[in-house]
């Protein structure tokens, strides 16, 4: 195509494309951030870096439920902006000290990526504390009001789990550091734990992957609807609003029923969350009908790490003793097989496994911790308060049996290794976990896309005008649905689950299709064009012909 053509195509100067074809490597090379349309030749590198790693630390930051400030973002763009440049060779103080992280800079940065809803200003710690003092007052009355017993208040709460991840120190992190190319060991995947106050009743946790369907489960002959977790995945291994409703509507409401009738207590029950984005405020609409009976109590902003049950040592300790029982399986294959370590964890040790140690840890976790853990929102539940000799239960006999299982397997960890492992997931993140994160996520999308596009080869694809001549098919009934259907709540809880479980799929395909399209649309016009002009070339040819040729 001609330069001019694409210049009229595109509306731009033939000197704009032709700058633009001649530095076409250089454009093709970038890796800008996510939302980021326009960028300056002005800017250096090392600040599209920052952008692009402050993007990711954000989005993990608002999906873990933490308030994130201006201010809060500044200081870690600064901070990631050092970090980087104190990589770069020749590096030099002033171009540390070059970077400000403006205000200006922040405007400017909120308009190239399109966050919104940040808060100008941070409230202080001590707010915090009195918040939560006055709210835990609050609660306590509420309960005595309502004549809730232990066994009738429940919480839950979401943690993250680096599921193949070892002590730093030991020689089997090392060595996949080490390895060129290699993905590291940061497969993680969210866990929804729940329990009530008593302590004597677990709720089967939601996991959520990142893959729906894992190789293993293939290999092991694994049934979804068996396992002791309730299995959902999307691209980000994260707990969303519907997936949070479909474990409150299929496990934790018909659980908890159950469990209730079963003691002979009142039908009631009251779920305490924290302020995550999973579960807004609103969500009980979603409730079916028979579930009406569970009331939510949010707690106040900034205070679930005071206040939260299950952040009061009940997910740490679960953690401990994850890491004890895959100790524990690492010893088990290193006596009983002629398996090494190494070659048990690089080839061995899948999804399967880490399912089944998951509910041992969990299954280890004791009725006196999730009872304990209520101690600072609920302390009059709590039996006895002997908290020194709990922690004596808790914590040294898990990380000495870890310590001294490790040791056996030759993995050679200390007790501060097995703390640092616990602890690792609610530390602030470096700048290298921002970039392992944003490569991790390059790498599960390019997965997840290879994935789709081996499916479309291997099933031919329902026609897009059909697609479209569905979804409105499926928006009149569903306007059908909401205007006749005499119970709401199950309406749209029929309907929202339609939508993400059988509707997403062919919407996926009209974007895959739409994204296909746009890049050919001015070819395509070419072409038609190109065509246009030579079919009419030889019509025309043919009536000269026929002119021409002579009559019989």
């Amino acid at each position: 195509m001609r330069v001019a053509e694409i210049a009229r195509f595109y509306k731009k100067s033939t000197s704009t494309i032709c700058t633009i074809l001649k530095k076409k490597e250089e454009i093709r090379g970038l890796d800008a951030a996510k939302g980021v349309t326009r960028i300056s030749k002005q800017r250096p590198r090392v600040l599209e870096d920052v952008e692009k790693l402050l993007l990711v630390w954000i989005n993990e930051k608002r999906l873990a439920g933490d308030t994130v400030t201006e201010n809060f973002i500044c200081e870690k763009a600064k901070a990631l902006y050092t970090d980087l440049v104190s990589k770069l060779p020749r590096t030099s103080t002033e171009n540390e000290e070059g970077f400000k992280a403006s205000r200006g800079w922040f405007d400017n940065f909120k308009r190239r990526s399109g966050i919104r809803s940040v808060v100008r200003h941070r409230e202080a710690p001590s707010s915090d504390a009195k918040a939560a003092e006055a709210f835990a007052t609050e609660f306590q009355k509420l309960l005595a009001s309502e004549c809730y017993l232990p066994e009738q208040v429940f919480n839950c709460d979401e943690t993250g789990l680096f599921w193949k991840e070892m002590p730093k120190r030991t020689y089997v992190t090392e060595e996949e550091n080490a390895m060129p190319g290699h993905k590291p060991m940061k497969d993680r995947l969210t866990l929804l734990f729940c329990a009530n106050a008593s302590g004597d009743f677990k709720v089967k946790p939601l996991l959520v992957y990142h893959s729906e369907n894992p190789r293993a489960f293939k290999k092991c002959k694994v049934q979804k609807s068996q396992l002791n977790v309730l299995w959902r995945s999307n691209s980000r291994a994260w707990v969303t609003r519907i997936l949070f409703v479909e474990w409150i509507n299929e496990v934790f409401g018909p659980a908890v029923r159950r469990y209730l009738l079963e003691k002979s207590l009142p039908l009631r029950a009251l779920l305490v969350l924290g302020n995550a984005p999973a579960h807004p405020p609103g969500f009980e609409d979603d409730l079916l009908e028979e579930f009406k009976f569970i009331k939510v109590k949010f707690l106040p902003p900034n205070t679930t790490p005071i206040l939260q049950p299950m952040d009061q040592q009940v997910i740490s300790n679960f953690k401990k003793l994850y890491t004890k029982a895959l100790f524990q399986r690492c010893f088990e294959v290193t006596e009983g097989t002629n398996l090494t370590l190494r070659e048990f964890w690089k080839n061995h040790f899948h999804i399967v496994n880490c399912l089944k140690i998951i509910d041992k840890a969990w299954d280890g976790v004791t009725k006196r911790t999730l009872n304990s853990a209520w101690r600072k929102l609920w302390p009059d539940c709590v039996l006895g308060c002997d908290l020194e000799g709990l922690a004596r239960e808790q914590q040294p006999p898990v990380v000495d049996e870890t310590v001294s299982l490790g040791k056996t397997v030759g993995l050679g960890v200390r007790e501060d290794d097995i703390q640092e492992l616990v602890e690792e997931l609610g530390q602030e993140p470096t700048t290298d976990e921002p970039m392992d994160l944003h490569h991790e996520q390059e790498q599960v999308m390019e997965e997840i896309s290879s994935a789709e596009e081996e499916e479309e080869k291997a099933e031919e694809s329902p026609d897009p005008n059909e697609i479209r001549e569905m979804c409105k098919m499926w928006e009149t009934v569903q306007k059908f649905v909401a205007k006749h259907h005499p119970n709401k709540a199950v309406a749209v809880w029929a309907m929202n689950l339609f939508n993400d479980n059988a509707m997403s799929h062919f919407r996926e395909i009209l974007q895959r299709r739409q994204k296909q399209v746009s890049p050919d649309r001015f070819p395509v016009k070419v072409a038609r064009k190109a065509n246009d002009s030579t079919q009419a070339t030889e019509s025309s040819d043919s009536v000269s012909d026929r002119e021409r040729r002579p009559t019989q």
